[in-house]
């Protein structure tokens, strides 16, 4: 059974790509704070994760209308953020302009997300961290996580392994203090 978010966001896809503006405000509204979300933990700056963001939503409103299945919107969403962010790092790499050290941001964790949970998140690789949480936080299976990330399936349970690991021995460690 589809849960009432996602019914909603199939929804509001399907009356975007029919052109319906209310539709696709809404759909903004409704996906685009998880996009965000995503963007920042890929870039770890906020600013540059906004305009990442902010250029997928142009292509996402182009490419509508080729999405084949209005359920597979949230992946297909999130690997239009991931290569733009994906060009971002590689023109920043280019350009020489990559910090040495970037510290991974924190804002307010989602409903339900304690602090600690998401200091270790952030603190994981950016590749990782995206696995996470497109898997548990944002709820996609395994073969949607691969989809957004552009990376087989295989990829995404290794990155998947290594994270809990991680956030295991990180969390456990603060509860030990």
């Amino acid at each position: 059974m589809i849960d009432k978010k996602r019914a909603y966001e199939e929804l509001l896809v399907a009356q975007t790509r029919l052109g319906d503006r209310t539709a696709a405000e809404a759909l903004v509204a409704h996906r685009g704070p998880r996009l965000l979300v995503h963007a920042t933990r890929l870039l770890g700056n906020r600013d540059e994760a906004l305009d990442a963001v902010q250029e997928a939503w142009i292509e996402i409103f182009k490419g509508l209308k080729s999405l084949k299945t209005d359920a597979a919107f949230p992946a297909w969403a999130l690997r239009i953020v991931s290569r733009k962010c994906a060009r971002l790092i590689r023109t920043k790499q280019r350009d020489r302009a990559l910090p040495l050290e970037n510290e991974p941001q924190v804002h307010d964790p989602p409903p339900g997300q304690s602090r600690d949970l998401a200091r270790a998140i952030a603190a994981l690789p950016r590749q990782q961290a995206a696995a996470i949480a497109l898997f548990y936080l944002e709820d996609l299976s395994l073969a949607e996580v691969s989809i957004a990330l552009d990376i087989p399936i295989g990829t995404v349970k290794s990155r998947l392994s290594l994270a809990r690991k991680t956030l295991k021995s990180t969390l456990e460690g603060d509860s030990h203090v």
